[in-house]
C-alpha cells in the first residue's frame, strides 16, 4: 500500500470496524460516484435520539473503507443532531488526511451518514 496513506488510514482499511449490516435499521443511506465506482450504504440503530449502532458496507477503494469505519466510530454513540453535521473534512482529519484525489471518499462517507439519518428522521414523521 502507498505511503500516500496515513497509518490510520492504512489501519481502517486493514481492520474496518463496523462492517456489515442492520437488518432492522432505524435508517438507511446508500451513495456511489460513478467516476470512481465507490459505492457505500450506511445503516443506523437509534435510541433516545442518539446513534446506538451503526454498520456499514462499500465497495471501494481503501480511502472510501478506511473513511466509512472512521465515520462509523466518530459516530456511534454521538446524538443525531450532531452526527448530522458531520462533514468530509472531519472525516479526512479523523484519518490523518487523504491525499486530494481521494477527498471524494470522506465526502462518500459523510453524505451515506446523512443520507441514513435522513432515512431516519422521513420515519419518524410517518
Amino acid at each position: 500500500m502507498s505511503d500516500k496513506y496515513t497509518k490510520k488510514v492504512k489501519d481502517h482499511f486493514f481492520h474496518p470496524r463496523n462492517v456489515g449490516e442492520i437488518i432492522d435499521a432505524d435508517g438507511i443511506g446508500t451513495v456511489g460516484n460513478p467516476t470512481c465506482g465507490d459505492v457505500m450504504t450506511m445503516y443506523i440503530k437509534v435510541k433516545d435520539k442518539k446513534i446506538v449502532d451503526i454498520k456499514f458496507k462499500t465497495y471501494g477503494c481503501a480511502a472510501a473503507i478506511a473513511s466509512s469505519s472512521i465515520a462509523t466510530e466518530m459516530v456511534k454513540g454521538m446524538s443525531v443532531e450532531k452526527a448530522k453535521n458531520i462533514c468530509r473534512d472531519d472525516v479526512a482529519k479523523e484519518l490523518g488526511g487523504l491525499p486530494a484525489v481521494k477527498m471524494h471518499c470522506s465526502n462518500l462517507a459523510s453524505d451515506a451518514l446523512r443520507k441514513a439519518i435522513q432515512d431516519y428522521e422521513q420515519k419518524q414523521k410517518e
